[in-house]
């Protein structure tokens, strides 16, 4: 019996923001889909199952029922109005990929195929990780697209390892492996800090490829606005967010607390001029290890990043 590529998610309220649930991908009718995908590639058997693996249903549990309906038709300062602007905008979730613990690669394969077919409709896809190594097989599924896509990575650290322990599809090592996808052409990753898994070796290899690498303190200096100017082109653009690049005074919840990282007026510039900019074909959101939060300060700022996503690229007519 073949496995079903994704199932239900295991909290109340079950889905995103209590959006329909779609498991049947076969028929998918969207604009918006959400996905989480709760298992990257372990360094260790035993750390398949890690802390981020829950952030996809945590950050679902987030938000009370009662606080959705609220959030969904009142005024939202952040958006300039209702998240959907009183638009017919179908948003489903389409609940976590399924995982095997007898075979770690099968998630990922499934992942692929499921972000293939989200893609394939051109729905935009929020993704909820999981560590960063979920997101090579969304990035890999971006090859249906069938054009050049510009890279936009948030995060403390480079993530250019070819391998840990041999493993060459972790947490360390998605923007080597999106260096290496030809439908992957520019790549701008911001808010570098402190100290990661890089070494001197893999800098050059990046600044070798041409990624733009705009530290935490660089961009300080010259603000947001002047880091948009350097993204270059009108799109369309992916957008992945590891949690550890948003400053840990307002997103405690990650495994590598680093101070010095962006602020939540600086984060949400990026998504609005960014959508604004140019079609984000999707976006991610990973490393959150729900049990470093404090007083829930990251799942809040999970909820809205994820809902200025969306409210800004209704607002930027990406839905007709």
């Amino acid at each position: 019996m073949t496995k079903k590529l994704t199932k239900s998610p295991g909290t109340i309220p079950c889905t995103f923001f209590d959006f329909p649930l779609v498991t049947n991908l076969h028929s998918l009718d969207a604009d918006i889909a959400i996905l989480g995908i709760p298992y990257g590639m372990p360094y260790e058997p035993s750390a398949m199952a890690n802390d981020q693996s829950r952030a996809p249903d945590a950050i679902r549990q987030a938000t009370s029922l009662s606080d959705i309906k609220y959030a969904k038709t009142h005024f939202d300062w952040d958006i300039g109005g209702s998240l959907l602007n009183g638009r017919d905008i179908k948003i489903v979730d389409c609940g976590n990929v399924t995982a095997d613990m007898t075979d770690h690669k099968a998630h990922y394969r499934r992942a692929e195929q499921v972000t293939r077919k989200i893609f394939g409709t051109n729905t935009i896809l929020i993704t909820l990780g999981g560590d960063h190594g979920i997101s090579i097989p969304v990035m890999r599924a971006l090859e249906v697209y069938e054009t050049p896509i510009t890279l936009v990575h948030v995060d403390a650290h480079l993530d250019w390892r070819h391998e840990v322990n041999g493993e060459t599809e972790g947490y360390s090592s998605p923007i080597r492996r999106a260096s290496q996808m030809p439908w992957i052409d520019k790549i701008v990753q911001i808010g570098m800090r402190g100290i990661g898994s890089a070494r001197t070796g893999e800098v050059q290899d990046a600044l070798a490829y041409g990624s733009d690498i705009i530290s935490a303190y660089d961009m300080h200096d010259v603000g947001m606005d002047a880091v948009l100017d350097r993204i270059p082109g009108d799109g369309p653009y992916y957008l992945t967010i590891d949690a550890d690049g948003i400053d840990p005074a307002i997103m405690p919840a990650v495994i590598a607390q680093t101070p010095g990282g962006l602020t939540w007026v600086q984060i949400r510039k990026l998504i609005h001029g960014l959508v604004k900019k140019g079609r984000v074909l999707g976006m991610d959101l990973v490393e959150i290890a729900p049990k470093y939060d404090i007083g829930n300060i990251s799942m809040i700022h999970a909820e809205r990043l994820i809902c200025n996503f969306i409210g800004s690229s209704v607002r930027a007519g990406y839905y007709g």
